[in-house]
């Protein structure tokens, strides 16, 4: 009984003191719809568009007076999170409204002029996770291109980013290397909210396509802003609940560790990174590490800022080392606001090369195995230099330059 009392002040001091964020939902609604009223309505959405008693945008735009939502666009995932990560969303009719679903995440992602015929509006509200690789901002481009070409007002309701409004890191992305899990000129986390991020790709001409080439053109853009949310803030900080951004995002701890292990996770199951076990992107283990202390000892003998590495075996449940015990690390944030997130992997991957020179994963000499690692990255310069002799110190630099600059040209969008 004593200790479920404790638990139970724990809590509650916890949630005292959270803050008390107002997403642009929140916001929109307050305001009695008022950017959308007489409007005919698109929305582009996923489970985590909710309010903080977790009722749908979808429900409650159908249900606003004087705003006629008349269409549904699904991303990656589709709109009611029925969609498997990579999956095919297919075209649909959503069945608690009644409402079509067009799929944003198949043969087409830029939504036809078809798909946008009658709309006076579309909005968007996804909560997303802070880095260029995750593909809600790239729908995003496209609807905001293909709106542009029609004349239709895009309305981006505010989220927080989970990683906060501080963290800069990485390089921005290379001519040939644009995609849709890197479509813009930016560093891979990005350190702005989704309507900060709107505002400047509008503003300085980056929407041009999932290939980087078509001609960008400036859409009429409304943001409607969050209430309360501070750039220091991560998820847990602002009050609001957490519905997972994708299936392997469970939890906001999560979205700190996906920057720092999911671009390995490009290179085709050669470590698990807890995908496939209960501790998605926070860990890093193969079947060959057979030592697990002496991997740990390894990484935090590197005393990188802000994280240390504890010692692991588990068996994963799907993916190519289901069933079989791996050794490995799993990933603790000691400071956070000071912690590297995507160098990480680098340091994983330079210490392996050390430890298990027969297992070093960048070796072939076939590019196409890292065609989607190079994409994530925006570049094959960093695995080219970095391959040469497996030190993080030798990418550094190349990794970071881009971080400055970017800094100072995102910060006229800052809405907080």
């Amino acid at each position: 009984m004593k200790r479920l009392l404790s638990i139970m002040i724990f809590l509650a001091a916890a949630l005292s003191s959270s803050a008390t964020v107002k997403t642009g939902l929140e916001v929109l609604v307050e305001s009695n719809f008022s950017v959308l009223q007489g409007k005919r309505v698109g929305l582009v959405t996923n489970p985590t568009g909710v309010d903080r008693n977790l009722n749908s945008t979808v429900d409650i735009l159908y249900a606003a007076p004087d705003v006629k939502l008349v269409a549904l666009f699904g991303p990656e995932h589709g709109v009611r999170g029925d969609i498997q990560a990579g999956g095919y969303v297919a075209q649909s009719t959503d069945k608690k409204t009644g409402l079509p679903i067009y799929s944003l995440y198949g043969s087409t992602r830029k939504p036809t002029a078809n798909m946008l015929k009658g709309l006076d509006a579309v909005v968007y509200d996804i909560q997303d996770n802070g880095c260029r690789s995750y593909t809600f901002i790239s729908t995003l481009g496209l609807v905001m291109q293909a709106c542009a070409d029609l004349g239709i007002e895009v309305i981006v309701l505010d989220r927080p980013n989970p990683l906060g409004g501080r963290k800069v890191e990485g390089s921005f992305v290379e001519p040939g290397y644009f995609s849709f899990v890197s479509m813009y000129e930016i560093p891979y986390i990005y350190g702005l909210t989704v309507g900060e991020l709107a505002y400047m790709l509008n503003e300085e001409g980056m929407v041009r396509g999932q290939n980087g080439r078509e001609t960008a053109k400036k859409c009429k853009l409304t943001v409607v802003p969050m209430e309360g949310w501070e750039r220091d803030m991560t998820f847990p900080d602002t009050g609001l609940p957490w519905v997972p951004t994708s299936p392997n995002i469970p939890h906001p701890q999560t979205a700190f560790c996906y920057p720092a292990s999911g671009i390995i996770g490009e290179l085709g199951g050669y470590l698990n990174i807890g995908v496939g076990y209960t501790l998605p992107f926070e860990c890093f283990g193969a079947t060959w590490i057979t030592d697990a202390d002496k991997f740990a000892a390894a990484l935090n003998a590197l005393e990188l800022p802000g994280v240390s590495f504890r010692p692991t075996y588990y068996q994963p449940t799907s993916g190519s080392s289901a069933g079989k015990t791996v050794g490995g690390v799993q990933i603790f944030f000691t400071d956070y606001a000071v912690a590297r997130l995507t160098e990480i992997q680098f340091h994983v991957m330079q210490v392996v090369a050390r430890l298990y020179p027969s297992h070093k994963p960048l070796d072939s000499t076939d590019a196409s195995k890292f065609s989607m690692f190079d994409k994530v990255l925006g570049s094959n310069r960093i695995r080219e230099t970095f391959r040469k002799n497996y030190r993080f110190d030798d990418i550094k630099d190349y990794w970071r330059k881009d971080e400055a600059s970017f800094r100072a040209a995102s910060s006229k969008y800052y809405l907080y």
